[in-house]
């Protein structure tokens, strides 16, 4: 049987890693990060389509909420799930490239900077966001090849996983209300329960992709 190749390795190890220790303070950081990308993920879709970001929240509970005005309300719902998602693969993809993954943490460590001060309004999301942003771009000078490599894979797993667990825990299984899925059943008329299912489905085909280009 052939053994998985090393590039593929690392994100099983790390998502494996990141299961066993998911409610523990290691991952809890990582974890608002994806809320984070969730949240701008909405933003970037209302500006693409034509609206304008207003402000974003997150909350220590890991709740977090994007204010836009304008553009295509049904992009820019589907976007957070997806758009984390994405990122997530993104993030994998490229710090399977070592000498990538260095400028990358650099270039997300001003993003979410940048981000920060221009948009997020809530206490909370103010002092995550500067601390992971500054925090960013100290390890990005810092770290090995290697590491920054680990960094990547950690934040991009963890996206994918996240995505995934919480499309299932918020619609499949509570069907919360106020979540993404319910707001589309209300602008669609086609049940929060199908778009979670759509969603989960999707994420794990964006996962299989993935794993087949790092293989």
């Amino acid at each position: 049987m052939r053994r998985p190749p090393r590039r593929l390795l690392l994100p099983l190890g790390v998502g494996v890693l990141a299961l066993l220790l998911w409610d523990s303070f290691l991952v809890y950081p990582f974890r608002v990060f994806v809320v984070f990308l969730h949240e701008i993920s909405h933003g970037l879709a209302a500006i693409a389509t034509g609206g304008t970001l207003l402000a974003i929240g997150l909350s220590m509970g890991e709740g977090g909420v994007c204010v836009t005005h304008g553009g295509s309300p049904f992009v820019t719902l589907n976007a957070g799930y997806l758009g984390s998602l994405l990122w997530g693969a993104f993030f994998l993809l490229v710090g399977a490239r070592r000498r990538r993954a260095r400028p990358a943490i650099h270039l997300i460590g001003a993003f979410t900077l940048v981000v920060t001060l221009l948009y997020v309004r809530t206490p909370f999301g103010l002092v995550y966001g500067v601390a992971a942003g500054a925090a960013f771009l100290a390890v990005a000078s810092r770290l090995s090849p290697a590491a920054s490599e680990v960094l990547l894979a950690s934040i991009g797993v963890m996206s994918c996983l996240y995505a995934v667990w919480d499309v299932a825990s918020d619609v499949l299984v509570r069907d919360t209300a106020g979540s993404d899925a319910a707001a589309l059943a209300q602008l669609t008329a086609v049940p929060a329960v199908v778009w979670g299912a759509l969603w989960v489905t999707a994420s794990l085909a964006v996962i299989a992709t993935t794993a087949r280009r790092l293989a």
